[in-house]
């Protein structure tokens, strides 16, 4: 049997998930309803810039750093604002907020585009200097 193209994962998990637009994202986070999450490897981090105040979580921890009951816990997680995901395009954060649907997590959504999409809508990115810091 032939492996479901990720595309067509990432095409499933956007028909049941919240997208956000940039700037709605953006206004949450101004507010302070919403944290919004980089999945980004720390090479993306360098090589395109972060989000102002985004919290870095790697892809591939997300599911540990989010369940309390897991030793990689990370509270920011759980301080009750709306969680925002976000990666480059869009891709990486659908089949995160998707799976974390599945485990029971509840107020999350992504950001439409991505970091891209963010940057289009010309919303503030800082650059990292010369040592990879922002």
């Amino acid at each position: 049997m032939p492996i479901t193209p990720v595309k067509d994962m990432v095409a499933a998990a956007k028909a049941q998930i919240e997208t956000l637009s940039p700037e709605a994202a953006y206004q949450a986070a101004q507010s302070g309803s919403a944290l919004l999450v980089d999945l980004r490897d720390p090479r993306e981090l360098n090589r395109v810039g972060r989000i102002e105040g985004a919290f870095h979580a790697p892809r591939g921890m997300i599911e540990f750093w989010i369940d309390p009951q897991s030793p990689y816990f990370k509270p920011a997680l759980a301080s009750g604002q709306k969680l925002i995901f976000f990666c480059a395009s869009g891709w990486r954060s659908a089949l995160t907020v998707r799976t974390l649907m599945d485990m029971g997590v509840e107020n999350i959504a992504e950001i439409g585009g991505g970091i891209g999409g963010w940057r289009d809508a010309g919303l503030p990115i800082e650059q990292a200097d010369q040592n990879g810091k922002s």
